[in-house]
C-alpha cells in the first residue's frame, strides 16, 4: 500500500470516528468512563454534541468568510499604485487581532454587542485577518512582471488584468492564508463559550468546572479532529482549484 493510499484511509477512518462519536456518543462511554470519578457521566450530557460541533464550525466559517472579504480587498487595494500609501495603516489594522488576545477582544465586544455569537464572531474575524492579508499581498506581488506586461500588451485594462491574470496566479497563496486562518480559529473559537456562544468550548468548560476529565478530553479531541480534517479538506480543494485555474 502506497503512502498516499494509507493517508487517505487514515483520513477516512478519522472522519468516520468523528461522525460516529457525534451521532452516537453514548456508544463510546466505556472508553471515557475510566477518566471519571464519583459516578460522574462519562459522556457530555448537557447538550447535543453534534449540534455544538455544527454551531462551532458554522461560527468559524462565517468569521472566515468575513475575514476573507476584508483581507483580500485590503490586499488588492494596497498592491495598486493608488492604494500603496494605505499599506502601513492596513497592516496595523489587521495586526490588531494578533496583537490583542481573542479573550481581550471578547471583553471589549461583549459590552457593545452583548453575549452570544456576535462577540465571538468579532474576535475570530479580527484574529483571522492577518494570514489572509499577508498572503494576498505576497501572492499579488510575486506575479511575474513579464506576465503583467503581456496582459497589458494584449489590451487588458487594469481591472481585467487583476481579475483574469493576477488573482488566478495569486490564488494558491490566498487559499493557503484562508486555510491557515480557518484552522487556527477552529481552536480559538472554543473561547466563545465563555460569553455564552454555542460551541465545543462548552464541553471543555463544563469539564473544567466539574473536574470531569472525560468532558475536557471529548471537547479537545473533537476540536482537534475537526481542525485536522478541515485543514486536509481545504488543502485538497486548494489543489483542485489551482489545477483548474492552470488548465483554464
Amino acid at each position: 500500500m502506497s503512502g498516499r493510499h494509507f493517508a487517505a484511509l487514515l483520513r477516512i477512518a478519522a472522519l468516520a470516528l468523528l461522525v460516529a462519536f457525534l451521532v452516537a456518543p453514548q456508544a463510546f462511554a466505556p472508553v471515557f468512563a475510566p477518566l471519571t470519578q464519583y459516578g460522574a457521566p462519562p459522556i457530555y450530557d448537557q447538550g447535543n454534541l453534534l449540534s455544538l460541533a455544527l454551531a462551532h464550525l458554522g461560527t468559524v466559517c462565517l468569521a472566515a468568510a468575513a475575514s476573507t472579504v476584508v483581507a483580500v480587498g485590503l490586499g488588492i487595494l494596497v498592491t495598486r499604485p493608488s492604494g500603496a500609501q494605505f499599506l502601513p495603516l492596513s497592516r496595523t489594522l489587521v495586526n490588531i487581532g494578533q496583537t490583542f488576545p481573542p479573550v481581550a477582544v471578547l471583553a471589549v465586544a461583549v459590552p457593545l454587542v452583548g453575549f452570544g455569537e456576535k462577540p465571538t464572531l468579532i474576535a475570530l474575524f479580527a484574529y483571522g485577518l492577518l494570514p489572509i492579508f499577508e498572503n494576498t499581498i505576497v501572492g499579488l506581488r510575486t506575479v511575474p512582471a513579464a506576465v503583467l506586461e503581456a496582459a497589458s500588451g494584449v489590451g487588458m485594462s487594469a481591472r481585467q488584468r487583476l481579475r483574469a491574470v493576477e488573482l488566478p496566479l495569486a490564488l494558491p497563496l490566498i487559499l493557503e492564508g484562508i486555510r491557515l486562518s480557518l484552522v487556527i480559529n477552529v481552536g480559538t473559537a472554543t473561547i466563545g463559550s465563555t460569553v455564552a456562544a454555542k460551541g465545543l468550548g462548552e464541553v471543555i468548560i463544563a469539564g473544567l468546572l466539574s473536574n470531569n476529565n472525560a468532558f475536557v478530553l471529548q471537547g479537545g479531541l473533537v476540536t482537534a479532529l475537526m481542525a485536522v480534517l478541515l485543514y486536509d479538506a481545504l488543502a485538497g480543494l486548494e489543489r483542485r482549484l489551482c489545477r483548474t485555474v492552470r488548465i483554464d
